[in-house]
């Protein structure tokens, strides 16, 4: 028996078999809290504490450049609130300069075990330095360090030339001294013009239920057909 013989991956499964029946409690209009942060604040609170899900806070980040082309990417959401969605990046990353030639973004939290999504789409715009400053003195002394080392998207020759910006910085900045702030290093908050609350439900036909922004500041609810 060869090698390649002895670890034979076997069949590729069919993502077209691939299929799960929701049979999840629907969502109503009743249901629904005045509005979509505070809905979102009901399902974020259950699929962390009740559902207990991995990275509840995990979501995907679209967004587009002067161009249209679109790119994707995990990122971790950091804080909301009634003024917006706020995640952390360097200003040099794709995303960010994405953002700064079109500031209009999706984010998508994908709660699959709990047959959930919540898709909200607005305004990005950097946070001020004082807020930002004030989150990264909460991370761990080594994604300070990390903020320093990458600089996020661009091309490197190897893994061990990362390595070393690192230890360069460790050693510059030992464990318990303070990281400075990296001026290129900042948040983003999303300010929602529509949010999107998704349950799946049996036979495909999911309850999709979508706060929109009105010009007065209200926001208006609709049932979209899934």
């Amino acid at each position: 028996m060869t090698d390649e013989d002895a670890v034979s991956p076997g069949p590729v499964p069919d993502p077209a078999a691939m299929r799960k029946h929701y049979r999840a409690e629907g969502l109503s209009e009743a249901d629904l809290a005045a509005t979509p942060v505070e809905q979102f604040t009901r399902w974020f609170r259950q699929a962390a504490t009740e559902a207990q899900l991995f990275e509840p806070n995990a979501m995907i980040v679209s967004t587009a450049d002067a161009e249209g082309r679109p790119s994707s990417r995990t990122v971790l959401l950091k804080q909301f609130d009634e003024q917006g969605f706020v995640f952390y990046t360097n200003y040099d990353s794709r995303k960010a300069l994405d953002l700064a030639e079109n500031p209009y973004v999706s984010l998508l939290f994908p709660w699959h075990p709990v047959a959930r999504q919540v898709i909200v789409r607005g305004v990005a715009r950097r946070t001020g330095r004082d807020e930002t400053a004030a989150y990264f003195r909460t991370r761990p002394h080594g994604s300070q360090l990390g903020a320093w080392a990458s600089a996020q998207s661009s091309v490197i020759a190897a893994r061990a030339d990362l390595d070393a910006s690192y230890a360069e910085l460790a050693a510059r900045y030992p464990e318990g001294e303070q990281v400075p702030v990296p001026p290129h290093w900042g948040g983003f908050r999303v300010a929602p013009e529509s949010v999107e609350f998704w349950q799946g439900r049996e036979n495909r036909l999911h309850d999709r239920l979508q706060y929109v922004a009105e010009a007065d500041g209200s926001w208006r609810v609709e049932r979209l057909s899934p």
